[in-house]
Order: C-alpha cells, then sequence, then structure tokens
C-alpha cells in the first residue's frame, strides 16, 4: 500500500504566541518608531493652554457702566491683565514653535522622551496660573512674589526643554539618520544658555519687577528666531529627478 503523503513542516511559519507577540510590541514600544501621537497630543495641550489664557481677562463686577468714560477707565484699569496676557500668549506660542523644530529633527520616541515631554508640558499647562498672579499684583505690594512664580516657572521650562532635547540628541539616538548636524549642535548650544538666562530674570525681580519681565520678552524673541539654516537658500533641482511625460 502506498504511503499516505503528510505536508512536511519544515517551510511553514510558527504560530505567534502570546509571549511572541508581547515581546514584539515591547520592542516596538523600547524603539518607539514615529512621533506622531506624541506630537499631536502636545499640540493639543498647547492649544488648551493658550486659550485658557484669555479668562483672566474680564472686567471687574457685574454691573454695567455708567458712563463710556466709565468704561474706558475700567478698560485702562486692566492693563496688567493685557500685559500678562500678551506676555504669556506669546511664551506659549514660541514654546510650540520650539516644540516643532526639535521634532523635525527627533523621529523615534522612547520611555524617557515621553516622561521628558510630560514634564514640559507640566510647565506649559501650570503657566497659566502665574499669568493670573502678575495681573492681578502688578503695580501692587505682592508683584515681586508673583513674578518669583511666574520666571521660576520659565526656568522650570527651560531645563524640561534641556532634558528632553539632550536624552534625543546624544548620540543622535532618537535623531532622523540624516539630520543635520550643523543644526543640532546650534541647538544644542542655544538650550544650554537658557535655564542660566532665565536664572538672571528670577534673581532680576529682587532689583525691578519690570525689567524682570521686560527681560523674559527680550529671550522669548531670542528663542523665537529661526536658526540660520532656515534661511539658506534651496539647493538647485536636479534635473534628472524632473517628470518628463
Amino acid at each position: 500500500m502506498a504511503e499516505r503523503y503528510r505536508p512536511q513542516q519544515a517551510d511553514t511559519l510558527p504560530t505567534p504566541t502570546p509571549s511572541r507577540m508581547l515581546s514584539a510590541n515591547a520592542i516596538s514600544r523600547e524603539t518607539g518608531y514615529g512621533t506622531g501621537r506624541i506630537e499631536a497630543f502636545s499640540d493639543g495641550v498647547f492649544a488648551i493652554a493658550i486659550t485658557l489664557l484669555v479668562l483672566d481677562l474680564h472686567l471687574p463686577g457685574d454691573e454695567p457702566a455708567a458712563s463710556g468714560a466709565d468704561l474706558w477707565a475700567a478698560l485702562l484699569h486692566l492693563w496688567p491683565s493685557y500685559l500678562a496676557f500678551v506676555t504669556s500668549f506669546v511664551f506659549i506660542g514660541i514654546m510650540w514653535i520650539n516644540h516643532h523644530r526639535l521634532f523635525i529633527h527627533i523621529s523615534r520616541v522612547d520611555n524617557a522622551l515621553l516622561l521628558y515631554n510630560l514634564l514640559l508640558l507640566l510647565g506649559v499647562t501650570v503657566l497659566p496660573f502665574p499669568t493670573s498672579l502678575v495681573a492681578r499684583n502688578l503695580g501692587h505690594g505682592g508683584e515681586g512674589p508673583a513674578a518669583l512664580v511666574y520666571n521660576g516657572l520659565f526656568v522650570f521650562i527651560a531645563l524640561a526643554f534641556n532634558f528632553l532635547w539632550r536624552h534625543a540628541a546624544t548620540g543622535e539616538r532618537l535623531l532622523e539618520p540624516d539630520v543635520d548636524h550643523a543644526a543640532v549642535q546650534r541647538i544644542t548650544r542655544q538650550y544650554m544658555f537658557g535655564p542660566l538666562l532665565y536664572l538672571v530674570t528670577f534673581a532680576l525681580v529682587w532689583v525691578s519687577v519690570p525689567l524682570s519681565l521686560a527681560l523674559s520678552l527680550v529671550l522669548a524673541a531670542f528663542f523665537a528666531l529661526p536658526p540660520p539654516s532656515m534661511f539658506a537658500p534651496l539647493p538647485p533641482a536636479d534635473p534628472a529627478d524632473e517628470i518628463t511625460p
């Protein structure tokens, strides 16, 4: 009697087991390919924080103004709130811009980077509170402690930016394979001085609160400047890349 044919098992793929699937997922989490989720989450936090700032812009009392002159006087009386709102709006906008610039170079995410990013977002979400403190106390006896809390938070945020970037850029472990090395060095040098400069604004509170807040705005403008590479002209197009009909 002819022997019944039995298919060979040597060439068949191994059956995936829960342990194998768990191991693969763990490897995927550790290598952390893709930054889409962390960028989307961060953008949402920045958007909410910058929107909450406007909640502190309101006239005192519930009664309408008796005249146009009274309304203008009430609006002018809110100048500390306007100043604090504009300053914090600019700060959050610049932080969002810099966060975006970092993730142009960062292409992978690991657990440590997630934690450093959450540390940064903690500072962003807290910012409306010291903004309200400055708005309520600027020009009054409590302006010094309010400015200390305000500038102290920027020291914290500057440190968080440094932790995030240095973790990603050290050994280029989480950066794009073809990253611009000169741009990486420029960002590293620029961020190196951030915490020290904000410490200066923190200490300047004991000398002059308005001067301290003005210096904070100057620093914000400095960190908003794009790197020189963004102004570099684009290379000429390669004729070989043109699509011919």
